[in-house]
C-alpha cells in the first residue's frame, strides 16, 4: 500500500509534529478525550476551533475525522501527501483532503507506543452505518483488555493469532526474540503491515486462517482476540471478519484453546479472550459444580494436558448480548434490525443456548502429571495489568505443587503483604457476624474466614511452622487439633494458589 520509503517519511512527519496520545490529549483536554472514548466529537471539535497547527491538523483527520485543508496538511505531512492520496490513505474534495484509513496515535502502560494502522472508527456522533464485511478494528476495549491481560515475561518465540491492526504485535516485539503474526483478512494483513512498517517493528505477518500458517512449529506465547461471537450462521457479506467465524456456537474457542495447545513449547503459555455458551438446562450453574459452562469448558481442557485458569468476567443473557453485537455492527435503527434480531434469536434456541459468558482462558503447559484447572467466576474489579497477577497465579500453583500434607504443615507461610481483614457486627450484637481476608492488588479475591482460619492466617509471618500454629490455635479455642488440621489444610493450598500466602 505504501513504500518502506514513504513509511519513514510519514514517521519522521508523525514524530516531528509530536503526534502522540499525551500531546493530542494536552491539545483537546481531557473532557474532551474522554467524549472522544464515547465516539462524541464535539468537545474536541470545538476544542480545535481556529488552530491550523500541524497537530491540530492531525487531530482533526484522523481522530476527529474532519476534513482539513490541502494546504495545511501539506505542512504538517511534507513530501507524503501524494502517496498517502495515491494509497487511498486519503482523499480530496476540492481544497480539503478527508481520511479513508486511520492512523492513530497509541501508548500503554508496557511502554509499547506509536501509532496503529485500522479502518476508520465507526459510529462517531451517533451516525449509524453497516460496516464492511472485511472492516478491521483499531484499538478496541477488547484489545486492550488482551494487552493488559499477557504476561510480559521474555520469551524466544511469540504468536499474535488474528492480528488485525497489529496492536498485540507491538507490545509481543518489546518481550519476544521473534513474532508471529496472522489473520486470514488481507486487509488486515495489508494494515498490519503498516503499523509494523511506522513503529519499525520486525514482525514475521502471514496470511491465513487460524493456525494454518504456522502448523509445525512452537511458541512460548500465543495470544489472541479471535472472532469469538456467537452469530446465527448467513451469507458472507454480512459476516464481520473481525468479529466472526462462521462455526457453531463458541466451536471456533474451542478449536483456538486445543489446538493453540498443541503448538505450544514446554512451558509456554496461551492466552484468549473468549466468549462461551451457557446451556439452557445448567445456565446458572456454579463454576465447579459438575455441570453448566465451566463443566463445558473443563472438558475442553482436559484434553490439552495444560494447567489453566480461567476467569468469567460478565454474562449476558441472550437480548443483551444480541443487542450489543447487532449495535456494534452498525444496524441499531436499520430496517433489517429486527430481522437480525429474531434470526439470532432462533439460533439461540436451537442451539439451547440460554447465556454467554465472557471472559479470559489461560493455558500454561507445564508438563505436570495431574494438570491444574481453575475455573471460576469473577466479574468484580482487577487491578491492571492483569498480567503479572496472572504470572503470579502460576507460580503460586507451582509452589503449592510442591508441597505433601506433611511439607504443608512444616512449612513457615508468610501472609500476602497486601491482604487486609475486614469484620461485619450486628450493632449491639454479641461478637462478628463475618470475617473476609481481602487482596488488594492483583484479582483482589476475597476469601471468607471463620474466627479459627482468621487466627491462622494472622500468625503467618514466617517465625512459625503452620502446624504449630494450628495446634496453638486449637489449643486458644479448646478444639480438637486433628480435626481443625484436616479442616484447615485444603483451605491453606486454595490460599497458597491465589497468592494469600508465600514463603
Amino acid at each position: 500500500m505504501l513504500s518502506d520509503n514513504t513509511c519513514r517519511a510519514l514517521r519522521a512527519a508523525l514524530t516531528d509534529s509530536d503526534y502522540t496520545v499525551d500531546a493530542v490529549v494536552d491539545l483537546i483536554g481531557e473532557e474532551a478525550h474522554r467524549a472522544l472514548g464515547r465516539n462524541s466529537t464535539v468537545a474536541a471539535v470545538r476544542a480545535l476551533r481556529g488552530r491550523r497547527d500541524r497537530l491540530s491538523t492531525l487531530t482533526l483527520l484522523w481522530p476527529l475525522q474532519r476534513p482539513v485543508p490541502r494546504d495545511d496538511l501539506e505542512i504538517a505531512l511534507p513530501g507524503v501527501v501524494d502517496a498517502l492520496m495515491a494509497a487511498e490513505v486519503l482523499s480530496q474534495q476540492g481544497s480539503t483532503v478527508r481520511a479513508e484509513i486511520d492512523i492513530r496515535p497509541y501508548a500503554s502502560d508496557d511502554g509499547a507506543a506509536g501509532w496503529v494502522v485500522s479502518d476508520l472508527s465507526p459510529g462517531l456522533d451517533s451516525t449509524v452505518a453497516p460496516m464492511r464485511p472485511d472492516f478491521v478494528l483499531g484499538v478496541s476495549p477488547a484489545s486492550s483488555t488482551l494487552a493488559q491481560l499477557t504476561v510480559r515475561r521474555p520469551v524466544a518465540r511469540a504468536l499474535d493469532l488474528g492480528t488485525g491492526c497489529g496492536v498485540q504485535s507491538l507490545h509481543l516485539a518489546r518481550h519476544a526474540d521473534t513474532v508471529v503474526a496472522t489473520d486470514l483478512n488481507p486487509r488486515a494483513v495489508e494494515l498490519a503491515r503498516l503499523t509494523f512498517a511506522l513503529n519499525q517493528v520486525d514482525v514475521d505477518l502471514r496470511l491465513g486462517s487460524m493456525y494454518e500458517p504456522v502448523e509445525g512449529e512452537q511458541f512460548d506465547l500465543i495470544v489472541t482476540n479471535p472472532p469469538y461471537v456467537m452469530s446465527p450462521p448467513g451469507p458472507d457479506a454480512d459476516r464481520l471478519t473481525y468479529r466472526e467465524g462462521g462455526w457453531e456456537a463458541d466451536g471456533l474457542v474451542q478449536h483456538v484453546v486445543q489446538r493453540g495447545a498443541e503448538l505450544l513449547a514446554d512451558g509456554g503459555t496461551l492466552q484468549v479472550l473468549a466468549n462461551w455458551a451457557h446451556p439452557k438446562d445448567s445456565a446458572s450453574a456454579e463454576p465447579n459444580s459438575g455441570k453448566g459452562w465451566a463443566d463445558r469448558l473443563a472438558a475442553w481442557i482436559e484434553p490439552t494436558g495444560c494447567d489453566a485458569l480461567v476467569i468469567q468476567r460478565e454474562t449476558l443473557d441472550p437480548y443483551e448480548y444480541i443487542e450489543l453485537w447487532l449495535a456494534d455492527a452498525g444496524l441499531s435503527g436499520s430496517p433489517d434490525y429486527t430481522k437480525r434480531y429474531e434470526e439470532w434469536l432462533d439460533y439461540f434456541e436451537r442451539l439451547g443456548i440460554a447465556a454467554v459468558g465472557m471472559g479470559w482462558i489461560v493455558l500454561h503447559k507445564t508438563g505436570r502429571a495431574t494438570p491444574q484447572v481453575q475455573i471460576e467466576n469473577w466479574p468484580y474489579g482487577v487491578e491492571q495489568p492483569i498480567g503479572p497477577a496472572i504470572q503470579a497465579h502460576r507460580a503460586a500453583v507451582d509452589l503449592e505443587q510442591r508441597f505433601s500434607d506433611a511439607d504443608l504443615l512444616e512449612q513457615r507461610w508468610v501472609l500476602a503483604d497486601d491482604i487486609v481483614e475486614e469484620s461485619t457486627a450486628t450493632p449491639g450484637g454479641a461478637g462478628l457476624n463475618q470475617i473476609v481476608l481481602r487482596q488488594q492488588r492483583g484479582f483482589r479475591r476475597a476469601v471468607e474466614a471463620d474466627t479459627a482460619l482468621a487466627g491462622i492466617l494472622g500468625a503467618c509471618d514466617g517465625e512459625m511452622p503452620l502446624g504449630r500454629i494450628v495446634a496453638t490455635v486449637a489449643e486458644i479455642l479448646e478444639v480438637d487439633a486433628a480435626a481443625l488440621q484436616a479442616e484447615t489444610l485444603p483451605k491453606v493450598r486454595m490460599l497458597v494458589r491465589d497468592a494469600f500466602l508465600g514463603i
